[in-house]
């Protein structure tokens, strides 16, 4: 009877960790807070765990009853159902996985801000120019083929049939970011841009007009532009240079990188880190760290409330 108990209590213990976990989520949907931590890509599979964790609980909760607890001692499947392990692991071992519930309720939810964006870089623009240096820099520290065959070519040979040397892999930035459906893309929208003669960067479109614009900035160099973000400084900035930036995010919070344009302003030490601002100006570029990034001169900056979505995902429409 004390092991039927014990297994009744344990089921009933991971029955209500499981409920706990459903409920947590669920009040991440009702409130909208789930928008902190999860991309609107993601929510088909929130809700789909969701309904799991509320199934495997109540299914949890119904085998800690004596009906429950009966079936399970008459099952012959020759596996001992018993917990094993102290009283103090046990409690350690379900500690786990209630901290995190009550954690969820009891803190509050916090939007990813400029001290994040310290500790992981920015990218100005949306760092496709940074990507293609980088990886031409990498091709061209690397040995070539020949190289690689004339220095050793026993190990040539042995890395060949491992299919280590695939030319696949030593595809450049620049050959993938003019690959058909990528350059369309961008070109249908940047004729779309120049015909509306100004540019408006929405949270809808954010990523796509800071690709836009890393890819052809010469077509727009003195063109209108507003933007919204959060104001941001890296610690070698000049007085009269901020970020305006916004966190982008493709899956969950874990992934999120920050993405900024460059302003330069007299007034631009007026306004702290965190601050969301709107931003009109015109369109220039100019040199970072050895990186053409697009920079706007400023016409009129104005404090604005934080948006109801704070942060911009990729639309993968190309």
């Amino acid at each position: 009877m004390e092991k039927k108990s014990d297994l009744g209590f344990h089921a009933y213990i991971r029955g209500i960790i499981l409920i706990g976990f459903a409920l947590l989520m669920l009040a991440f949907i009702i409130t909208g807070n789930i928008i902190y931590y999860i991309a609107p890509t993601m929510m088909p599979f929130i809700y789909f765990a969701t309904a799991v964790f509320l199934l495997l609980g109540v299914i949890q909760i119904i085998r800690s009853t004596n009906k429950g607890q009966e079936e399970e001692q008459l099952c012959d499947c020759g596996t001992d159902h018993n917990i094993t392990g102290s009283p103090v692991t046990k409690l350690l071992i379900y500690s786990i996985f209630v901290a995190p519930i009550i954690l969820g309720f009891v803190l509050p939810d916090k939007l990813l801000d400029s001290s994040v964006a310290a500790n992981r870089g920015i990218q100005f623009g949306s760092g496709v120019l940074n990507d293609q240096a980088k990886a031409e820099q990498e091709k061209a520290e690397s040995p070539s083929r020949a190289e690689a065959y004339l220095d050793d070519p026993d190990a040539y040979f042995d890395q060949l049939e491992a299919g280590t040397t695939d030319p696949e892999e030593h595809i450049t930035a620049d050959e993938y970011y003019t690959m058909e459906g990528f350059n369309q893309y961008y070109e249908e929208l940047a004729e779309e841009v120049l015909e509306q003669g100004h540019i408006v960067v929405t949270e809808e479109n954010y990523l796509d007009m800071m690709t836009m614009l890393d890819l052809q900035l010469e077509r727009f160099i003195g063109k209108p532009i507003e933007i919204v973000g959060f104001v941001y400084r890296e610690p070698e900035f000049e007085d009269n240079q901020l970020v305006v930036a916004r966190f982008g995010m493709t899956c969950c919070v874990a992934d999120a990188s920050v993405y900024g344009t460059m302003i330069e302003a007299n007034d631009a030490h007026q306004f702290e880190n965190d601050t969301w601002v709107r931003v009109t100006g015109i369109l220039d570029q100019t040199d970072y760290n050895e990186f053409r990034i697009p920079l706007i001169q400023l016409r009129e900056i104005e404090i604005v409330e934080q948006p109801e979505s704070p942060y911009v995902f990729p639309r993968f429409s190309f």
